[in-house]
């Protein structure tokens, strides 16, 4: 199964299974020079079994938990936090906490102290390193390397998974737009220099919008529509050059013949030369470019504002400030609940990954040329850092690692790390017959039935494998792209609405039976998109809790008490073709006849499961496809050997539904994953692959930073989470354990982390484990 980061995902220390710092049960402080040891000399490397990475291997832009992990590998975090997921906030000398009813001391890199200002609501956050901090290669972690991942992650060429620059730190968006004048600008201004339409403003729409999305259109007709091109508006036997032309050409009497492609592709865009507008409505989706416009517009009328003398540029971010070698001092506009998460960043190497030689904090130089973060890719698929591992090479689907003598928690006890590329079929027989040490099997039925059979005792815990199982801070889900599966090319329309309910309605019925059969007791089903690790996840409880897509277009209730599995599949069936019709569907004698304008009668859903059947959805996917069929809809399920294909795809925009699992941080803000300017191509983040785009749900996602009283945030966050099933673009599938496999005959039993949770995985004291 395939996790994509969130918060990724993921924000520095902040996620489950990352290194920020080590638990401890005594009390003494911890020191590198007095906890220093020399690394084991034993060649016997860890050998851990793993899902197939991107190779996106850097602190920065890691897509996948898999890669995040192996990037983690090599990093130090600058915040902690202990096994309850709270925030260490003395590292330095060691803050002890309880979990369980065993007292743990967790070291990391730095103390923070937090100021709220009574007269201004400033919150000044204040970092302090400790001073012997070393990279793997031998250089000192200074303040200034923090100062270059900060700006890193501020800068406008930034589109990695971490939203730092959304954090209300001072001056960061008059820094990203370089004026003054970026707070003074208006809705109003903005629309005006749309409606002049410059011909600067033109050129560069034409260049970074338009000519790019024709590019990828073209791409996608000549590798893909000309196989079936009946089913896209061509004529069989077109050329591609014909049906893109059939497709996107503004000039009706436009004939491509006797023209190679280049041609054809530099002919139709210069008909649409800064016509968004247009293009957009032939690519199904009127709003598609409107905040990538917006964004343009608001820079060009902060360039005219600049040419007549109002604003100043801005060379630095007024809220972050350099105080000592290893201080750092941050200052936001008010409080807001999840920037000290976000502060947890990993402290990469300023001289690695940036230009020691363009570092001049007093004269506004920050380590790399603004605006191009191409030297910090560069580094993409090799990282390095302060963490306890080195990275040595990916070859032959393994990472190799060597211990880091600088380690600030002491030399690692296992000289040598492997992480290995293994099929989710084959890791528990891995472990079993020594092709690796550790991994992380799927907790299923059939697969704690496997490790039971292993063992002499008849046990998931034994001679021969240990099982340490935790609930997992994450979920699985169903997605859905708003953008692709609608009616009319209105994304938010209550048609397009009904049409997902549709889907989601035949979807979510097959749920229950086939999560169970998976799972067993390892997972239960949740009805809200937020994993129940978090305080803030509905509760059956809860006076409002309701299962996800169980009424109907008239807002009654789908199933009644007593319905055997046979009635609540018909009826979900009679409920989808309500909603179907209600999306301007023909609904014929129980069966859908004729899809509206912009919608379809058959979409493709991707499930990575490497070509298997092994994979929680697979079951659901399979019993809906056939249930779809019987009331005239096409569901074609894709089951791509290669998960990237999926993960390509969203990153394009392009997919229908796909079925993935997130993972999820301690805090739960929704901005990175729902908000909408993170959808591809409007500048964000890129993470919002369900192309959702409502203002009362941003709305939302922003106040409930504002506070930090639980009470009040939880209301606000299911608001979010009603608006987004109310959208239909995410079904909630279910909430698992996470299943950790190793061999007690080849590692040391006694060195793995203790009382593992959601936030304190085993890798966040991966220096401790000795092999045998």
């Amino acid at each position: 199964m395939k996790k994509k980061l969130l918060s990724l995902f993921l924000v520095g220390c902040m996620a489950a299974g990352m290194l920020a710092g080590c638990g401890k049960t005594d009390d003494g402080k911890k020191t590198s020079s007095d906890k220093k040891t020399e690394a084991s000399d034993g060649e016997t490397p860890l050998v851990v079994g793993y899902a197939p990475f991107s190779a996106k291997f850097s602190p920065f832009f890691a897509d996948t938990q898999y890669d995040q992990d192996a990037a983690n590998m090599t990093q130090i975090l600058l915040i902690g936090t202990d096994r309850a997921g709270g925030i260490i906030y003395n590292g330095i000398e060691g803050q002890t906490t309880s979990y369980n009813g065993t007292d743990y001391t967790y070291y990391t890199p730095s103390d923070v102290d937090v100021n709220i200002d009574d007269a201004t609501g400033d919150t000044t956050y204040t970092i302090k390193m400790r001073d012997d901090l070393k990279f793997s290669d031998g250089e000192p972690v200074t303040a200034d390397d923090v100062i270059f991942n900060m700006y890193v992650l501020c800068d406008n060429d930034y589109d990695g998974s971490s939203t730092l620059y959304s954090q209300p730190i001072k001056g960061v968006k008059a820094y990203r737009a370089n004026s003054t004048a970026a707070d003074s600008v208006t809705d109003e201004m903005v629309q005006a220099k749309i409606d002049e339409m410059p011909e600067d403003l033109a050129n560069q729409i034409k260049e970074t919008l338009i000519t790019p999305l024709l590019t990828s259109e073209f791409e996608w007709v000549k590798s893909d529509v000309v196989s079936d091109p009946t089913s896209y508006g061509c004529e069989e036997g077109m050329t591609a050059a014909q049906c893109f032309a059939t497709l996107y050409a503004v000039d009706e009497n436009y004939d491509p013949a006797d023209k190679d492609d280049d041609t054809v592709l530099a002919d139709i865009i210069a008909q649409y030369g800064s016509d968004y507008k247009t293009l957009a409505t032939n690519y199904g989706d009127e709003s598609y470019f409107d905040e990538d416009v917006t964004k343009l517009a608001e820079t060009a009328v902060i360039e005219d504002m600049r040419a007549a003398g109002e604003g100043e540029e801005v060379p630095n971010i007024s809220g972050i400030t350099r105080v000592d070698d290893y201080t750092v001092q941050v200052v936001t506009d008010g409080y807001d609940a999840t920037t000290i998460y976000q502060l947890g960043l990993a402290v990469a190497p300023m001289h690695y990954y940036g230009d020691k030689s363009l570092y001049d904090y007093d004269n506004n130089s920050f380590g790399f040329t603004r605006g191009d973060l191409s030297i910090v890719r560069e580094k993409t698929d090799k990282p390095m850092g302060a963490g306890p591992y080195v990275f040595d090479k990916y070859e032959n689907k393994t990472i190799y690692y060597t211990a880091n003598e600088n380690y600030f928690l002491g030399a690692p006890k296992t000289k040598n790390v492997q992480f290995k590329e293994t099929a989710e079929t084959e890791k528990v027989t891995a472990v079993e017959q020594g092709t690796v040490d550790l991994t992380d099997p799927s907790g299923s039925k059939e697969t704690f039935e496997q490790i039971a059979g292993i063992n002499s005792n008849g046990e998931t815990s034994g001679d021969k494998l240990i099982t340490d199982t935790v609930d997992n801070l994450g979920y699985g889900y169903l997605g859905c792209n708003a953008d692709t599966v609608n009616v009319g090319g209105d994304p938010s329309s209550d048609a397009s609405k009904d049409l997902r309910k549709a889907m989601m309605t035949i979807f979510s019925v097959y749920r229950d039976v086939n999560i169970d059969s998976y799972y067993g007791d390892a997972a239960s089903i949740i009805n809200y998109p937020i994993s129940n690790t978090s305080w803030a996840a509905p509760q059956k409880s809860d006076a409002d809790y309701e299962v996800a897509y169980s009424k109907d277009v008239n807002g009654n209730p789908i199933y009644t008490d007593g319905m055997s599995a046979d009635e609540k599949y018909e009826a979900a069936k009679q409920a989808a073709l309500g909603y179907f019709e209600a999306a301007g569907y023909t609904v014929e004698n129980g069966k859908v006849t004729a899809a509206p304008e912009g919608a379809s009668m058959e979409y493709e859903v991707i499930i990575p499961a490497e070509g298997s059947s092994d994979h929680p959805a697979f079951g659901i996917l399979t019993d809906a496809k056939e249930a779809f069929e019987s009331i005239g809809i096409t569901l074609t399920i894709n089951n791509p050997s290669d998960s990237n294909v999926l993960w390509d795809k969203l990153d394009a925009g392009e997919q229908n539904f796909w079925t993935a699992a997130w993972g999820a941080t301690i805090d739960p803000d929704m901005y990175q994953v729902y908000y909408s300017t993170n959808v591809v191509g409007q500048g964000g983040t890129n993470s919002n692959h369900y192309h959702i785009a409502d203002p009362e749900l941003d709305s939302l996602i922003m106040e409930a930073r504002t506070s930090d009283d639980q009470a009040f945030r939880k209301a606000e966050y299911k608001q979010c989470l009603d608006i987004i099933l109310d959208w239909a673009v995410e079904l909630p599938t279910y909430q698992r354990e996470n299943c950790v496999i190793y061999s007690p005959e080849r590692i040391n039993e006694d060195t793995m982390t203790k009382d593992v949770t959601p936030f304190y995985g085993w890798l966040n004291e991966v220096q401790n484990v000795e092999m045998k």
